[in-house]
């Protein structure tokens, strides 16, 4: 399963922070929506020549190009975020995880609440990038999107995205907070959700009915699965986060011992890993990402919290 164009385009950029930045501008989401944000639609005329030049000296860039990423794939990615709406395209964030409480129980955050200088009007953005795997069920006939760990499913992640998280400014608690701070309610309200959809190799499913059917996809297997891949495996490097967030590249070959190790960790922990395929560059010699997959223990998704 191989990337899109429009994401291995980037894989040219050699900070890792820039390269996900470029990624997200052009990534796919997983959500069809009417509130969907496309940040390509706003990208000004330079942006090319900016992310270029950050590539060069990311040290006199946006402080998230040189700080050391967060620990959580969703931190670090709120801080990506901010600063393509910031620095990239150039809006103003007027307010960022903000909380919104009444009585003393949080009801929701707010992610972002920025202003669209394209007609002046705020609005209210909520993002997340996720990574599901297919699985069907007993009766064949059900297929759910499980995340690696399966507390996390699309059609749930979704459906409060969209029916929830999406909404909160519509909550008189969320109105009161934002008049307080002399912000006007948000005009619209967006979603950004970008990530992956990871199919069973070996076997044909359909996507799911609400996600774009230009969305980027990877496979999964089992761990004892690998025995019928004849050395396939050499070229694969483990991807650790925050460097899920795609695609990835790399000036050395790939160590199979790491790749055996992340295997190992698969068997002895019981825990998925993403791999990405690699292939060398006729270009610049760089190893870089040609495909991408899970490898789950032989009891997923029951062991990873499936509820």
């Amino acid at each position: 399963m191989s990337q899109r164009p429009e994401t291995t385009a980037h894989l040219r950029y050699h900070v890792p922070a820039v390269r996900h930045l470029a990624w997200m501008c052009h990534a796919p989401q997983l959500i069809s929506s009417p509130m969907g944000f496309v940040p390509e639609k706003y990208r000004p005329e330079d942006a090319e020549e900016r992310l270029e030049a950050w590539d060069h000296n990311p040290g006199a860039g946006p402080a998230v190009l040189t700080e050391q990423p967060a620990r959580r794939l969703g931190h670090y990615f709120e801080r990506l975020y901010e600063c393509l709406i910031e620095n990239l395209l150039g809006w103003e964030i007027l307010l960022k995880n903000q909380p919104v409480r009444s009585n003393g129980l949080t009801l929701g955050e707010l992610d972002f609440v920025v202003r669209n200088p394209a007609d002046n009007s705020v609005e209210h953005h909520e993002i997340a990038v996720k990574f599901y795997l297919g699985y069907p069920e007993a009766d064949q006939d059900t297929v759910l999107w499980y995340g690696p760990n399966s507390k996390d499913r699309l059609d749930i992640k979704t459906r409060r995205l969209v029916g929830h998280q999406s909404q909160m400014t519509q909550r008189p608690e969320a109105r009161n907070l934002l008049t307080s701070l002399g912000i006007e309610t948000p005009a619209r309200p967006r979603v950004f959700m970008p990530g992956y959809l990871f199919y069973p190799l070996g076997k044909t499913l359909a996507r799911p009915a609400d996600v774009p059917p230009d969305h980027l996809r990877g496979g999964w297997l089992y761990l004892h699965q690998l025995d019928d891949m004849i050395d396939r495996p050499a070229r694969w490097v483990p991807l650790v986060k925050p460097h899920w967030l795609g695609p990835w590249r790399q000036p050395q070959a790939p160590d199979f011992r790491k790749t055996k190790e992340a295997l190992e960790d698969v068997r002895s922990a019981g825990v998925p890993r993403l791999f990405a395929a690699l292939e060398q560059s006729p270009v610049d010699g760089f190893w870089q990402e040609t495909s991408r997959l899970f490898v789950v223990p032989e009891a997923w998704p029951a062991t990873s919290g499936r509820r």
